[in-house]
C-alpha cells in the first residue's frame, strides 16, 4: 500500500466505494451533507454522521466500510497538503492534534453556515484556473474553525493569515518520510536524514511542532498498522509484526499492550472485522 502524493483536491458526490486501505499525506477533510461515513482509520472505526464535519491525517491507512444496504449520500471532501497545513500560522497545539491519529469530529453547523456552498465555489475556481491561492486560503479558515469548534484551538486564531513557516518544511518532510518507511527498519537518524538534519536537532525540531519525539510519531504508525492488521487479515500476530515494522513478535507484544491496554490476540478477537482482506492486498 503505497502513499499517493499529497494535492490540493476538492469534490462533492456520493460516498465511493473503497475496497482497500489508503493513505495520503493530506490533512483530509469531509462534511457530511446527506448520508454518514464509517471509516476503518488504522484499526478503529470512526463515524462521521449526516451533518457533520470530520478531519483527519489521511497518511493513517483508511478505508470506507460500505453500509449494509446501499443508500444515497452527499459528502464534500478537501484534501489539504500537510507541508501546506505545516506552512501557516496555527495556534499551539494544532499540528499535534491534526498528526496524533485522531480524528476531529464535529456538527458542521459549527463550523459555519456556508461551508457546503464554499466547496462548489472552490470546484469552479480550480476548473476555471483561478490558482490555488483563494481555496488554500478559505481551506485554511475551515480548519481552524473545526479545530476551534472542537475546543482545540483559540477560536480568535481563525483570523490568522498564512505565514512562511519554513522551519516547518523539514517537519513535514520528516512526517511524510516516517509515513511511507514505518514498515522497514528504520531508526530516528534515519528520519532526520531525510530532512538532512542532525539527529538531535530533529528530534527537538520535531517535539516543538508535533508534541511527540520522532521515536513516539514512528511507534503510532506501527501501532495503527499492527492495529488494521489484526483486524482485517487473518496474518499470524507473528507476521503482523513483521509487516507492521516491529521486527519481532516480542517486541510488537510489549509496545502493543502498552499502547492499547491489551494484547495482540486479544485485540482482535474483541474487536474482530468481517469479512478479513487477504493479505495480499494489504
Amino acid at each position: 500500500m503505497d502513499v499517493e502524493e499529497p494535492a490540493l483536491w476538492v469534490h462533492r458526490g456520493s460516498a465511493p466505494p473503497m475496497r482497500e486501505f489508503h493513505r495520503h499525506d493530506d490533512v483530509e477533510v469531509n462534511v457530511t451533507v446527506r448520508g454518514s461515513l464509517e471509516y476503518l482509520l488504522g484499526g478503529r472505526r470512526v463515524t462521521v454522521p449526516e451533518g457533520h464535519t470530520a478531519l483527519f491525517w489521511a497518511a493513517v491507512p483508511h478505508r470506507l466500510v460500505p453500509p449494509e444496504e446501499p443508500r444515497d449520500s452527499d459528502i464534500c471532501w478537501i484534501h489539504l497538503p500537510l507541508s501546506t497545513v505545516l506552512g501557516w500560522t496555527l495556534p499551539e497545539g494544532a499540528v499535534a492534534r491534526i498528526v496524533s491519529h485522531g480524528v476531529v469530529v464535529v456538527p458542521t453547523a459549527a463550523v459555519g453556515e456556508h461551508v457546503v456552498a464554499q466547496f462548489g465555489t472552490w470546484q469552479r475556481d480550480l476548473a476555471a484556473g483561478l490558482g490555488t491561492g483563494t481555496v488554500l486560503l478559505e481551506g485554511q479558515a475551515l480548519l481552524l474553525r473545526i479545530l476551534a469548534a472542537e475546543g482545540s484551538a483559540d477560536t480568535t486564531a481563525a483570523d490568522a493569515l498564512p505565514g512562511a513557516r519554513a522551519d516547518l518544511r523539514p517537519v513535514a518532510r520528516m512526517a511524510r518520510f516516517t509515513a511511507e518507511n514505518f514498515r522497514s527498519d528504520i531508526s530516528t537518524a534515519d528520519i532526520a536524514r531525510a530532512a538532512n538534519l542532525n539527529p538531535n536537532y530533529a528530534t527537538t525540531l520535531f517535539r516543538s511542532a508535533v508534541g511527540v519525539t520522532l521515536g513516539e510519531q514512528l511507534l503510532r504508525h506501527r501501532i495503527a498498522e499492527a492495529q488494521r492488521l489484526l483486524l482485517t487479515t487473518t496474518l499470524t500476530t507473528a507476521a503482523v509484526a513483521h509487516a507492521a515494522g516491529f521486527g519481532s513478535g516480542s517486541s510488537l507484544y510489549a509496545h502493543f499492550s502498552k499502547a492499547c491496554g491489551c494484547s495482540p490476540g486479544a485485540y482482535r478477537a474483541t474487536r474482530a472485522v468481517t469479512p478479513p482482506v487477504s493479505p495480499a492486498g494489504s
